[in-house]
């Protein structure tokens, strides 16, 4: 089976939950009408199912090469690519003065889904291009915007994210890439970089290398650490590309999954120096590079969605295909398995996650939009810490769910999973990387804890609790079964994160390791209250529907079933959590180096 783009769900979370009426009457946003992201969502859906989708086998099982330093990407990777951008995909969120179509991130989000889901090796070159252009619109000179982003924006040119080096790994303060002032103004780059995803490929004219490095009087540590801008294809006069830069491809990695994505290791500076240019100040690089970064890691979480979501459909498709067993309350002959009830369990669990993180980063999106375009500023404000409160959820709790997700449908089906041919393998394959890169999961939770809960005493996530009691109080009072059974489970679960949000404030500063210790435990346990707050939202929204009698009673009825499954059987986790993190910390710190 090919992706079928979850368009009704999508539409449904975008308008009911994130606020798509008021994020297109914010300034800026005015285009984003209904009728206009039905129409880009249609068409988007169209081009990703039937030119990026049938790419996804390809590039698993005939991926990117490389030959004397030169890389050829899966056949039929250039093609699409090319249609891409000549078609605006690149463009969707960039702002219109260069090229691009100016929509809201929320917009911008669900188009993000469907690429990611059609084929995740192929949707990363797309992904890093974006982190370049948000780096160049904050910090790069007007000549480099002029020069370079219209170029990116119209997939004529991507660009790559240039990080870490053999030695550094995450620790980015071990940065030893040189970067040495020339007398034209320009600098001269000297260092090896890794794990460079599309940092060279034959795709596009131009790849745009936004690399860290060290100047020569820098600073040591993280404060010593610049960002400069080097093309592959050094510039002419007259803005085209024309002699090759200093900057060459090793070697490609030969990874578990994501195969078709060429990951490079890139040589700077072998003849002479590597030509680039200064972006924003000098030893402010880490700052301009976690623009990147945040925008990298929010569509991260995307690709856990994406491939959640691609993984369901095709446990879906094989379920009600495979015969084999009878029905548990008696049947004359063997009964597809999507009669058995573990398998319906499975499936449930697979979907109700699914549906959860995409609520969950959706309304986030919208908060980003409100965060820019609001005109209260309180209001932007407010926006703004809860997208920076959000940003390690969407990262870190949706992609450890894409591998539980996509590991429940190679076990649905069966031994089959296990083979290549079905293609379940390739999901499970290329979602193991997403809790690593962009900020491993640790990562993402030591910044949950340090930077969004210990430094503000816990004031975002529990103004956001406030929000959820609100929605507790409003799903306890409707008079349905299932929305009373959510809002229970909704309540003991928003009740079991305060107290760890309280326990974290409380013994940060005396012991620090021992609430480390939990950090991403406290992730998860974050990512499933505020994703069930979502779903319970939504099962209210669907409950109310389904009593004005709006249509679409089978979307309205099975979004209660799935929130309510989320809250029965995901949601009550948090309690256990809550145990293991108040008081399974000393058990995580119990055994000496040498008893390991």
């Amino acid at each position: 089976m090919t992706y079928a783009a979850p368009l009704k769900d999508m539409l449904f979370v975008m308008e009911a939950l994130a606020g798509l009426e008021q994020v297109s009457a914010m300034p800026g946003c005015e285009d984003a009408t209904t009728e206009t992201v039905q129409a880009v969502l249609e068409e988007n859906a169209k081009f990703c199912s039937e030119v990026i989708a049938p790419l996804n086998r390809a590039g698993d099982t005939a991926p990117s090469f490389w030959h004397d330093g030169q890389v050829t990407t899966t056949k039929g990777f250039k093609q699409a690519f090319k249609a891409f951008g000549q078609a605006g995909w690149q463009g969707v969120p960039h702002p219109q003065e260069f090229g691009g179509q100016g929509l809201p991130k929320l917009l911008a989000t669900p188009c993000m889904e469907m690429l990611h889901a059609a084929s995740l090796s192929f949707a990363l070159c797309p992904m890093l291009t974006d982190g370049a252009i948000e780096a160049l619109l904050t910090a790069g000179s007007d000549e480099q915007k002029q020069t370079y982003l219209p170029k990116l924006i119209s997939g004529e040119w991507t660009g790559t994210m240039n990080l870490t080096e053999p030695q550094a790994g995450s620790d980015l303060a071990l940065v030893r890439t040189r970067a040495v002032p020339s007398d034209d103004g320009q600098f001269r780059l000297f260092g090896t970089k890794i794990y460079i995803t599309y940092g060279e490929h034959d795709m596009a004219d131009n790849i745009i290398h936004f690399v860290l490095a060290r100047t020569p009087d820098a600073p040591e540590g993280v404060k010593g650490i610049s960002l400069f801008l080097v093309p592959k294809f050094l510039l002419n006069a007259d803005g085209t590309p024309g002699a090759r830069n200093d900057v060459h491809c090793l070697s490609l990695e030969h990874k578990l999954g994501i195969k078709a994505s060429p990951t490079a290791v890139l040589q700077f500076g072998d003849h002479g120096g590597a030509i680039g240019s200064l972006i924003g100040e000098e030893n402010r690089g880490l700052e301009y590079m976690f623009i990147m970064m945040n925008a990298a890691r929010f569509a991260v979480g995307m690709q856990g969605v994406a491939i959640a979501d691609r993984a369901y459909q095709k446990a879906v498709a094989y379920a009600k295909d495979r015969v084999q067993s009878r029905d548990l309350a008696g049947s004359p002959g063997p009964v597809a398995i999507i009669h058995q009830p573990d398998v319906r369990r499975m499936l449930m669990s697979m979907r109700a996650q699914t549906e959860g993180a995409r609520a969950m980063a959706y309304v986030t999106a919208a908060a980003f939009d409100a965060a820019h375009h609001h005109p209260d500023a309180a209001v932007r404000k407010t926006n703004h810490a809860f997208y920076e409160y959000m940003v390690p959820l969407v990262k870190g709790w949706s992609t450890e769910m894409a591998i539980d997700v996509a590991s429940t449908g190679v076990q649905i089906h069966g031994g089959m999973g296990f083979i290549e041919e079905t293609g379940a393998a390739q999901h499970y394959r290329d979602a193991r990387i997403l809790t690593i890169y962009e900020g491993t999961t640790a990562i993402q939770a030591n910044d949950l804890v340090g930077r969004k809960t210990a430094r503000d005493g816990g004031t975002v996530i529990k103004a956001l609790l406030q929000q959820v009691r609100l929605s507790e109080a409003e799903l306890a009072a409707h008079g349905s079964a299932d929305l009373a059974a959510i809002a229970r489970q909704l309540s003991t679960a928003s009740s079991a994160l305060e107290s760890v949000v309280d326990y974290v404030v409380a013994n940060i500063k005396t012991d620090i390791k021992g609430v480390f210790a939990g950090s991403v435990l406290y992730l998860k346990m974050a990512g499933i209250v505020l994703a069930g707050w979502q779903m319970g939202r939504a099962a209210l929204i669907a409950q109310q529907r389904l009593s004005d009698n709006l249509g679409e009673a089978d979307f309205y009825q099975a979004k209660i079933g799935t929130a309510r499954f989320f809250a029965d059987h995901i949601l009550s986790s948090a309690s256990a959590y809550r145990s293991a993190i108040i008081d399974g910390s000393a058990g995580v710190m119990a055994l000496t180096e040498e008893q390991f």
